[in-house]
This record gives structure tokens, C-alpha cells and sequence, in this order.
């Protein structure tokens, strides 16, 4: 009885908390997948949630495989005892605008222009015995014109037969991407294979972002444990999550410009950045046999003084190989 009492307090605590980082996360708990070997590809996109601004697009292709544990960049990475490990390679494209493309102007007050395109080396270490997940990356790649942000916005609103975007020329002007990020997560409370309830802290270092975020993560359904060596407990897993998140903002390129080209003609000055936002990630989650699918939603509030909150939609699909 004590058991489920704690069950409901969590249940009611964690999913009614819709707080409003990273944009693109594939090495969350919620998101395991019980294999070394498999792909996903994630997209995202603001028009699930009937806007166009701000984050307005992203997308990540990811390969997990145990070639890449001869990766050399691995030596930087977290390593934990009595723990099983996967390591995989991602491609991710992340895109930014202000409130409206339809100005060629600088929208003063408002968010820059700007897309960053990197590869990220991740690993994730999973301790059995004492339930703690851990996830270090190391991403590469640049901000700016070169990650064809306006290319990619433009191919598609000719696809689906809407207006051309207009400001590009002011984006973020081209910088180097080099950031760490190492993820931890604790689980604090399992009732059987239907709720979770995990801590989590993150910290990023680098030339894209250097913040911090903490927070819970509660999973409901049918699940397997993310901490646990054995593979597909449940051949068919459904569950929903809940990820409130509280990020304490040091450095965000995307905003402020890059960290070593400082030519960009417009970026939000460094008294305007909001030091501390909040955020929800949520989603449902199926996996049958090799085949993963998920649907998320994100909600975040306003990252500058004279910015909006936002939220934006996206869905992942992967298979075992």
C-alpha cells in the first residue's frame, strides 16, 4: 500500500509538470533501446504545435554499433564499474528563426537567424548494480551559413508550396562547434514494469553551449528497465514520459554569436539572456521487437527578455539491426 501511494504522489507530481537546452536528446533513459546495434532518425519541427519561430527545425540521423567502441575519442569519456556500454555516432542539423520570415530586415528584440550542423560521438554506460546511467558526447561540427540553414528552410516551404524565407542574410555568421556534454541519471523509484521515476543532471561545456539542466524523469506504461543487461523483458513495450527540466543558461551561440567569430550583425546581447529556463519534454513511447517509435512534445519558456516561451513537436523512428 505504502508502495502505491508513493506510485500516485509521483504520478500526479511529474506529469502535471509542464515546466518550461539541448533541442536534440537520443542518450535519455526513456529513449534506450536493449541492443548495441541499431538506427534512429529523429525529426522536429515547431509546425506540430502550429507555429513557425524560434526553434523552428531539427533533425539527428544516429547509428549505434559496436564498431564504435574502437572510436579514438572514446578516452574522453565517462567510464563507470560494473557496467554495460553501447557507442554510436549521430548527424544533427538544428535550425533557428525569429517570429516571422517574412522580412528582410533586422528584427531587433527578436530571435537571430541561425543553424548549427555537427557529428556527435556519444557512449553510454549503464551501471546494473546501483541503477545509474551515464552519457558523455563530444560534438563537432559549425554554426553559421555553412550549416545551410536557409537552404533547408527554403527547399522545404518550395516543397509544400509556401512562402520563401527572407532575413537569412543576417544569421549567425560561421563558428566552430565544439562542446562535451556528460548526462547523469539515477533511478530513484520502480514500481514492477509500469512506473519509474529517475533523477537526472546534464552539464555542456563549449563553443555551441555551456549550460546545465536538472531535473526528473517519470516513465508510465509497459517498460523495460534502461538499467538492467537483460534484452526485451516485454517484446512489446508502451509507456509514456514526463521530462521536467529546470536549464541554468551559461552560453548559447545561437543567440549571442559565435564564440570566436564575433561578425555577426545581430545577436542578444549578454544582459538579455535569460540565466535560468524551464522545460517539459513529453512523449509516448512503442517498441515491438526491433522496431522503435516515438511522438514528443516540448514546451520551453522564453530564453531572452524580449522573447516568447515556445514548443515544438517531433517524432523518432528506429529499428535493431
Amino acid at each position: 500500500m505504502k508502495e502505491f501511494f508513493i506510485f500516485i504522489q509521483a504520478t500526479f507530481l511529474v506529469f502535471t509538470l509542464h515546466l518550461s537546452a539541448q533541442k536534440i536528446d537520443n542518450t535519455a533513459s526513456f529513449r534506450d533501446v536493449k541492443s548495441d546495434h541499431y538506427f534512429r532518425f529523429h525529426y522536429d519541427n515547431d509546425y506540430f504545435t502550429g507555429t513557425d519561430q524560434f526553434y523552428t527545425q531539427g533533425y539527428a540521423f544516429e547509428l549505434t554499433s559496436p564498431i564504435f567502441k574502437k572510436n579514438p575519442v572514446n578516452f574522453l569519456f565517462v567510464k563507470l564499474k560494473n557496467s554495460s556500454e553501447k557507442s554510436g555516432l549521430s548527424l544533427e542539423h538544428i535550425g533557428f528563426t525569429p517570429t516571422t520570415i517574412k522580412s528582410n530586415e533586422i528584427l531587433y528584440g527578436d530571435r537571430p537567424f541561425g543553424a548549427s550542423i555537427f557529428l556527435k560521438s556519444f557512449k553510454i554506460e549503464s551501471d546494473t548494480i546501483n541503477n545509474i546511467r551515464i552519457a558523455s558526447s563530444l560534438s563537432l561540427g559549425i554554426i553559421g551559413p555553412g550549416a545551410f540553414g536557409y537552404e533547408m528552410q527554403k527547399g522545404i516551404h518550395e516543397w509544400i508550396g509556401d512562402e520563401i524565407p527572407m532575413g537569412w542574410q543576417h544569421q549567425i555568421r560561421n563558428d566552430v562547434v565544439i562542446n562535451y556534454e556528460v548526462s547523469y541519471e539515477k533511478q530513484l523509484f520502480r514500481w514492477k514494469d509500469y512506473f519509474a521515476l529517475n533523477s537526472n543532471i546534464t552539464a555542456r561545456l563549449g563553443t555551441l553551449n555551456t549550460n546545465a539542466s536538472v531535473g526528473m524523469t517519470a516513465t508510465l506504461g509497459l517498460i523495460n528497465s534502461p538499467f538492467t543487461s537483460v534484452y526485451d523483458k516485454n517484446k512489446f513495450q508502451i509507456y509514456l514520459y514526463s521530462q521536467p527540466l529546470a536549464n541554468f543558461i551559461g552560453y548559447d551561440a545561437s543567440l549571442q554569436g559565435g564564440l570566436f567569430n564575433r561578425s555577426s550583425r545581430y545577436t542578444i546581447p549578454d544582459s538579455d539572456i535569460e540565466r535560468i529556463t524551464l522545460q517539459n519534454n513529453f512523449g509516448i513511447v512503442m517498441q515491438w521487437k526491433s522496431l522503435f517509435l516515438e511522438y514528443n512534445r516540448v514546451f520551453l519558456t522564453r530564453e531572452f527578455e524580449t522573447c516568447k516561451s515556445h514548443k515544438w513537436g517531433g517524432f523518432r523512428v528506429g529499428f535493431k539491426l
